[in-house]
């Protein structure tokens, strides 16, 4: 059982909650003008969890047969033979009934958009095959995270997790498209659609760079709007910092320090952002 239950955290890759959670968090604190309840922190962790565990064994399944034959993937829990699409299903479902459970018990608002986001984030799986704007939409789901946080607290929309949602659809599609630069042969033997392989690995980083500027803009207009203090804007500038270093890293010629760039950088870049703005709610409420 513990063994599979790794596999099952692999399968979903539970490490890369690092990436949504702390922009949940933030716009949960921003909401709450401090520190959410108990109650409410508890249940938008369940969401988030089921979300993200939903989503992931979902696009497993929906890409199992290009992981198989995908040299970098075949190796993945459910290609190998490791995990059976069954326990892939009951991820997705369990995962889904946390994510719907989790909201009922928040507001009604967060329960009547539960449906919304579940077909979102499902949704993306299929994308690749027919649009290069799949990192656009990976983005989106991401975004659902800020989004729904603020929700879960005032059980209402408000322009601030709309302007962070922004920035986190900028954020992922910038550093999704540096990942699939790894797969431009694969995809376009495949006839899959990605930036990279549909314009070239020079362009599509191009495209990266520009998403991440219009990122960090989108932080400085949430900055603005939400009444943050110094301490988030200090977190700016180590932000800014980070997004230059993981672009700094990847060369069109030189792809060998993606995975640095595309979980080092961006990991720490969230958790350093979540802290100071932690530590500017703190202080200013």
């Amino acid at each position: 059982m513990i063994a599979k239950l790794r596999l099952l955290i692999e399968l979903v890759k539970f490490e890369h909650t690092v990436f949504a959670l702390p922009f949940a968090l933030i716009s949960a604190g921003v909401a709450a003008r401090g520190l959410p309840s108990p109650w409410q922190i508890t249940w938008i962790l369940v969401a988030m969890v089921g979300a993200r565990t939903s989503a992931m064994a979902f696009n497993r399944i929906a890409d199992f047969a290009y992981d198989l034959r995908n040299p970098r993937t075949a190796r993945r829990p459910l290609p190998s033979g490791k995990l059976t699409p069954a326990s892939a299903w009951a991820a997705t479902g369990l995962g889904a009934a946390l994510l719907v459970i989790a909201a009922w018990m928040l507001n009604p608002l967060a329960l009547y958009l539960s449906p919304v986001a579940l077909a979102v984030i499902w949704s993306y799986s299929f994308t690749k095959r027919f649009t290069s704007l799949t990192h656009l939409l990976l983005g989106l789901c991401l975004a659902t995270a800020p989004v729904g946080a603020w929700i879960a607290i005032r059980g209402a929309f408000a322009l601030e997790p709309l302007v962070l949602g922004l920035a986190v659809v900028m954020w992922t599609a910038g550093f999704d498209i540096i990942y699939a630069c790894q797969d431009v042969g694969f995809d376009r033997r495949e006839n899959l659609f990605s930036l990279p392989a549909r314009f070239g690995i020079s362009a599509a980083l191009a495209v990266s760079n520009a998403f991440h500027i219009v990122m960090f803009l989108a932080l400085i207009w949430f900055w603005r709007i939400a009444h943050m203090g110094p301490a988030f804007a200090l977190g700016l500038a180590v932000v800014g910092g980070a997004l230059v270093y993981q672009h700094a890293i990847v060369k069109p010629h030189d792809l060998s320090r993606v995975n640095e760039a595309f979980f080092t950088a961006n990991g720490f870049l969230s958790v350093v952002l979540f802290l100071f703005a932690a530590a500017d709610i703190a202080l200013h409420g």
